[in-house]
């Protein structure tokens, strides 16, 4: 496999955003006194009432899913250390992580049990079919963990006893798109692990997840409303009855989890305290200083990340798509040569012109997904089409019919999503 580089540039001056205001912070998580939250593969601290965040964790491998135990004082998360994902803790004061699981299959922490003694977890160890999860209770000491008489499930949380456990047996709020209605959307289900029965709570075609359970309430994200906008929901599991707690209308909450007094969540990139009390939510104000040596401008190998390719009509060369951009690679010998070179876009799904004059590809350089030619001789791009929104789907036959008006033997094919070139271009 011949060594295709692309040079990483950072997006904005590192010297002059070293703090940075709270975006883009992932799997949000609050004990009685601290937040916790990933943000760079990294896992970070900060008290619940914001200010100026201390990172927890600084090793290259990748660290998700952050859960404090009950007693606030350790942290169980996912991390990649030797190249797979498993399940650690660490003390919320820092130390050496322990690493619990050493199986081949992908660990994902989803919460603690109330007992404190053993992390809940979702794993493929004995599914056999991919992407496809079961729950498992594992000891805070590591060993075999203990399989949930569960078929499959994603996420879930337990009642204050122990006895029922919320789950949601698939992740499906961005499945294929946004607000999806059809067979695979999730619903919160409360399973009694004792009777071995099951209740569906949500029971609606709205996508239902991220359950967390407080004392006798069930809170969980859903997409139900009027705006169909993913807000938090609560059951109250003596009444049966579910209320809307929030209303974001134009951005949808992403995570969100549960501490003694407390939701925390993610909306719009920006964290949120919702007090249990009260139900009133604010933001959180978080402040990252960091040298971000991540951003700094690299050359990197992206030959192991190939996901679509063309040949040329002569079939001397072929275009590849690589972490976002598209190369031109030969059959024999030659140079390698990156044709977009736009690290601040995503070009994707190339299609040579039966001429070899011209590459037409997918990229969201201009903001939004549109077709854009790229010409051999000239070694320029120029975009063809104006969607404006989306992939293209609704516009395609008015933007089609300009484009034939342009180019009248270039024909567009859109839905895959790609086209493909029937004729040759002028």
């Amino acid at each position: 496999m011949r060594f295709l580089l692309v040079f990483i540039l950072s997006a904005f001056s590192i010297t002059a955003f070293s703090q940075v205001d709270a975006r883009l912070f992932r799997y949000p998580d609050v004990s009685a006194t601290q937040i916790s939250f990933v943000y760079g593969g990294d896992i970070w601290l900060v008290p619940k009432a914001g200010g100026t965040a201390t990172r927890l964790t600084s090793s290259t491998g990748e660290e998700s899913f952050p859960r404090f135990s009950p007693d606030g004082k350790t942290l169980a998360y996912t991390a990649t250390y030797r190249g797979n994902a498993d399940v650690y803790t660490i003390p919320v004061n820092g130390g050496v992580p322990a690493r619990l699981t050493w199986h081949a299959m992908a660990d994902r922490v989803v919460d603690w049990h109330p007992n404190g003694n053993q992390i809940l977890i979702a794993s493929q160890r004995e599914t056999g079919v991919g992407s496809v999860n079961k729950l498992y209770l594992l000891s805070k000491t590591g060993g075999l963990p203990e399989k949930l008489p569960l078929p499959y499930g994603e996420l879930g949380s337990f009642s204050q006893d122990g006895e029922n456990i919320a789950y949601v047996s698939r992740i499906t709020e961005n499945y294929p798109f946004k607000r999806y209605r059809g067979g695979l959307a999730s619903d919160v289900v409360i399973f009694n692990l004792k009777n071995l029965t099951a209740e569906n709570i949500t029971s609606n075609s709205a996508a239902d997840g991220k359950p967390a359970w407080v004392k006798n309430k069930v809170y969980y994200v859903s997409d139900i409303d009027k705006n169909k906008r993913r807000n938090i929901w609560v059951y109250d599991v003596a009444a049966k009855t579910r209320t809307q707690l929030t209303q974001f209308d134009n951005v949808d909450i992403n995570h969100m989890s549960a501490g003694p007094d407390d939701l925390i969540f993610e909306a719009g990139g920006k964290l949120y305290l919702l007090n249990l009390s009260t139900n009133k939510y604010q933001e959180v104000k978080i402040n990252v200083v960091s040298d971000f040596a991540t951003l700094l401008p690299r050359p990197e190998n992206v030959s192991a990340r190939i996901s679509g390719a063309d040949v040329s009509p002569d079939a001397k060369r072929v275009v590849v798509e690589a972490r976002g951009e598209l190369f031109s690679v030969p059959a024999e010998n030659g140079p390698v040569i990156n044709l977009t070179n736009s690290s601040g876009a995503f070009d994707q799904l190339p299609a040579w012109s039966p001429n070899g004059k011209w590459i037409a590809y997918w990229s969201d350089k201009s903001g939004e997904y549109e077709i854009w030619l790229y010409e051999q001789q000239a070694g320029t791009s120029k975009k063809l089409t104006d969607f404006k929104k989306g992939m293209g789907w609704k516009l395609f036959l008015v933007q089609g019919l300009k484009a034939l008006l342009v180019y009248p033997s270039l024909w567009v094919y859109p839905v895959l999503p790609a086209f493909l070139f029937r004729k040759n271009l002028p």
